[in-house]
């Protein structure tokens, strides 16, 4: 099992960050900040191990935030700075303290993000100060290092997984499109992975747009552009959205039968089904299909919601038939609580649901 992210952060940690902090100029009370940061700090979650750490640096960093900013700068230089989990509640000092003085703000996290990610850190200065931001990210898009230029983009993130919702770029994220077209051909992978998970946040709330970019930007693509816009795809693909399955090739019905077995017919949480889907041909010319599957949970209130799992990619011949395999676990996940009844499966070719059976789940 991996290990938890909170025992990352651990009085260990807080040890180096003093002594680091403390090297960086005279005037740092490191014994306070330990004692204050570590204090119960085995207990804490994740989070609140963040949140503690922060309110150390606040009781012990100078009141004015410039020369705050200025001891976090000198602390993370060298090899043996400041860096990884260490950063994170800086980060979040940062973000607290310094939406007074963005430019200088900014200054830090663009040393941060070299080191860490300041991809939560610089959500507030977005919300407060858009117009210095996203001037100050246009540039970034072309700073020589990798890890500033994914800021640009991973940092505007409306729907950033454990980050500050960006509702005004939920409702129209045009800001954000001039800085993914100067990125999505990126020379490096994970600036170009931030770009396609970006888009794929988009396609959420604003499908059309995501459907024009990739019919603008599909034609003549090369092979890294091309694994961007698949994985910018990825949600509009298993929603089965008709206009976006046309560009990739997989825009007309599936001509043939299909046929659904499940196993077993009942199985308790914790067990694994069994999916059998075989498909035939009535076609007279290959058939290339986007084969997903639908489960629809049972919720507390008796009613059925569905996920969509990723299934297979083939090429079907005329006339000939094919039988693919998956099992499915039903092991409880921290996402989703199971209860009991009468769940579905339907197999969705190309967008459009072929087949379908029933399974009981009990508890």
């Amino acid at each position: 099992m991996a290990e938890p992210f909170k025992n990352f952060i651990d009085r260990a940690l807080v040890e180096r960050m003093a002594a680091r902090l403390a090297a960086a100029g005279p005037g740092f009370d490191a014994a306070a900040f330990v004692h204050q940061a570590s204090a119960g700090l085995e207990a804490l979650e994740l989070k609140a191990r963040t949140l503690q750490l922060c309110a150390a640096l606040e009781a012990t960093l100078p009141a004015d935030f410039a020369a705050a900013a200025d001891r976090l700068d000198a602390a993370m230089a060298g090899d043996d700075g400041l860096a990884s989990w260490a950063l994170w509640p800086v980060g979040e000092f940062v973000a607290r303290r310094g939406l007074a003085t963005p430019e200088r703000a900014l200054a830090t996290l663009r040393l941060l993000t070299q080191r860490f990610t300041a991809e939560f850190a610089i959500r507030p200065f977005i919300v407060e100060h858009p117009a210095l931001v996203y001037t100050t990210l246009s540039r970034w898009a072309e700073d020589p290092d990798e890890n500033v230029r994914r800021l640009a983009s991973e940092g505007t993130r409306p729907r950033l997984p454990w980050g500050q919702r960006l509702t005004a770029l939920v409702a129209d994220p045009a800001p954000n499109l001039p800085l993914l077209r100067r990125l999505q051909d990126d020379p490096s992978e994970f600036v170009r992975r931030s770009v396609a998970n970006h888009l794929n946040d988009i396609a959420k709330d604003h499908p059309a747009l995501v459907v024009d970019w990739v019919r603008e930007h599909l034609p003549g693509a090369g092979a890294e552009r091309l694994a961007l816009l698949r994985h910018a795809s990825r949600t509009l693909v298993k929603k089965g959205d008709a206009a976006m399955l046309a560009l990739w090739g997989h825009g007309s019905a599936f001509e043939g039968d299909a046929v659904l077995l499940l196993a077993p017919s009942r199985l308790a949480v914790g067990e694994t089904l069994s999916l059998s889907l075989t498909l035939a041909s009535r076609a007279s010319t290959p058939q290339r299909l986007v084969v997903d599957y639908r489960v629809h949970h049972v919720k507390a209130d008796g009613r059925r919601t569905a996920k969509v799992f990723k299934g297979w990619k083939l090429e079907l011949a005329p006339g000939a038939s094919v039988t693919l395999a998956r099992r499915h676990s039903m092991k409880p996940v921290t996402t989703r609580r199971y209860f009991a009844g009468a769940h579905r499966v339907d197999i969705q070719v190309n967008g459009s649901v072929v087949a379908g059976a029933e399974f009981e789940l009990a508890l």
